[in-house]
């Protein structure tokens, strides 16, 4: 698909989305699609869904709470002081942890430990998501789809299931 089709499947997914998080997105689809993997309808899916939910519905690439809540959390790698806050949700699946930054940076040559905004921006908020994605096996669970499965991964838990359920079916509509 192209860029414009892309967005048009994102507003029938979120109509009330943030524009430039639907444009970042719709011009990083096309790339992120043989990238990532992301090349069967279901892996697509299960991908739009769940960062419409991470993303407040395409409202935001930067976790609302502060951030201090990671603080000391060493299965996040947030072992220096200020790490929580540093370090909190970002880009479109909401990256978290300095460990998960590192991951990112190395993978994809980009300086996200030294400047962590830069994965609130496009196309970073996008790729970033899709490296994750990627880099987690989500593909393969997706293959199965299984959205609780799926959303164990993404989120550690099933917070905002019933929402992920609901966009997966929305977003089977939009793509088909």
């Amino acid at each position: 698909m192209t860029p414009q089709e892309w967005k048009q499947v994102l507003r029938k997914m979120e109509p009330h989305g943030k524009d430039w998080i639907i444009d970042g997105l719709a011009d990083a689809m096309p790339g992120m699609v043989d990238r990532y993997g992301l090349n069967t309808a279901v892996r697509q899916q299960h991908f739009l869904a769940q960062v419409a939910h991470e993303s407040d519905h395409f409202k935001t690439t930067r976790e609302y709470a502060s951030g201090k809540a990671y603080e000391g959390r060493k299965d996040l790698g947030n072992t220096h002081k200020g790490d929580g806050e540093r370090f909190r949700g970002r880009g479109l699946i909401q990256l978290t942890g300095r460990s998960n930054y590192v991951a990112a940076s190395v993978a994809m040559a980009q300086p996200f430990v030294e400047q962590p905004d830069l994965v609130e921006k496009f196309p970073a908020a996008a790729t970033v998501s899709g490296w994750w994605w990627s880099a987690h096996g989500l593909n393969e669970i997706a293959d199965r789809d299984d959205v609780r499965a799926v959303t164990k991964r993404v989120n550690g838990g099933y917070n905002g299931l019933d929402s992920r359920t609901a966009l997966l079916t929305t977003a089977r509509t939009a793509i088909g």
